[in-house]
């Protein structure tokens, strides 16, 4: 089977060919580096040929380049030499340092290093002559210093390289990191969004259908009342949103977090909606004041009780119990459950969810499901949400 050799990169073929013709012209102008030596004639021709050839692979195969022209270059020292040659080999050298392998990169500078200490010392103890010291210093022009050259241009493109590598990482990491902002903002603003406005619409989904399937003017005109109640203030509501959403909406003014204080207020629309709601408050009036994403998780997980209480809970009472521990702010919402006498309402499960996730990331409990143990004359059905936020003592009375 035939071995394909990789083929010769276009830098390379231009040095080989352009180090040759240079080579032969050199040549035939009789301009050689070691005139009289025993081969003369066209003997230094065929060094020149064999490290124009291994020119071509200086990239592809640099280790095997760098061995066949060391002893190309032995051979040379036996014609009449030629510059082009050297040049040649000095490029094999730094190729074989750059091009090669991470243990050759470190391999080589040590081996020319030592080769030309070890020239020096030779001829200098052989020729007993302070001349001698030149032959060292040309070995180390031709062998050290390409292969020095090496390690240095090899040592920043690998700088270059890991560079790029660290910046492509850091524009993945605040990719990333802009992924997951945007993803945390959306499903905010889904709960805000959600929080605001399904409280009236249920009602006026609720209050519509019984207008509609009952054939009395005074409930009908009691129910278009309180539609366009929830429709005024549902209307506000994502003006409000709106406002904190876009910067060119004209309201200046930041929408105030809602706050427990206003949980009389919410209680009383429901009991205009129709839902019978006993609100227990268990916090001291004259307690410290929470901190403020502990009221308004808190403020949301009762309107969001409130709201499934009117889209499906059986007619009943519904309790609503704050109580602050020194530690934690509980709130328990119950309401029966079963088949309700009048319209209901579609649900999505997302109010839910919602509670669910403004209670952990706050580091609380939240549980929502039938509560079996609770007093009841509905046949024992009730449904119970309960959720405690972690109060930390030293945010206490932080806000006055």
């Amino acid at each position: 089977m035939a071995v394909s050799l990789p083929r010769p990169h276009r830098v390379d073929v231009s040095i080989a060919a352009l180090s040759l013709v240079c080579g032969v012209v050199l040549w035939s102008l009789g301009l050689h580096t070691s005139p009289g030596r025993m081969l003369d004639g066209t003997w230094a021709l065929i060094p020149l040929a064999v490290l124009a050839c291994l020119e071509l692979v200086r990239r592809t195969a640099p280790q095997t380049a760098l061995a066949l022209g060391t002893l190309a270059m032995v051979a040379d020292q036996f014609t009449e030499g030629n510059l082009a040659s050297i040049m040649m080999f000095t490029d094999i050298v730094y190729a074989a340092v750059v091009y090669g392998t991470p243990a050759a990169a470190r391999r080589i500078p040590l081996t020319t290093g030592l080769v030309t200490v070890a020239v020096t010392i030779g001829f200098l103890a052989w020729f007993q002559k302070p001349e001698a010291i030149l032959i060292g210093v040309l070995t180390g022009v031709v062998s050290f210093g390409p292969a020095t050259t090496g390690v240095l241009v090899r040592n920043h493109r690998e700088a270059t390289e890991a560079a790029k590598l660290r910046a492509e990482q850091t524009a993945l990491l605040a990719e990333m990191d802009r992924v997951q902002a945007v993803t945390a903002e959306r499903a905010r603003m889904a709960r805000e969004l959600h929080d605001m406005v399904a409280n009236h619409l249920s009602a006026i989904a609720i209050h519509s259908t019984a207008a509609l399937s009952l054939d009395n003017p005074e409930t009908s005109k009691d129910a278009l009342a309180v539609i366009r109640e929830n429709s005024v203030e549902g209307l506000a509501e994502m003006r409000r949103l709106i406002g904190i959403l876009r910067s060119d909406s004209g309201d200046l003014e930041p929408a105030a977090a809602p706050t427990l204080d206003g949980l009389g207020a919410l209680v009383a629309g429901a009991r205009t909606n129709g839902l019978d709601v006993a609100l227990d408050d268990a916090r001291a009036p004259e307690g410290p004041k929470l901190p403020a994403p502990v009221e308004l998780a808190a403020y949301r997980i009762v309107q969001e009780s409130l709201t499934n209480a009117l889209k499906h809970a059986a007619p009943g009472l519904v309790t609503v119990s704050l109580a602050q521990e020194p530690r934690a702010l509980t709130i328990r919402v119950t309401s029966p459950y079963g088949d309700p006498s009048g319209p209901r309402a579609p649900g999505s499960g997302a109010g839910v969810v919602g509670m669910r996730e403004r209670t952990e990331l706050l580091g609380g409990t939240f549980e929502a499901g039938p509560d079996t143990s609770a007093d009841t004359d509905h046949d024992g059905k009730v449904w119970s949400v309960f959720a405690t936020l972690p109060v930390d003592p030293a945010d206490e009375g932080a806000k006055e």
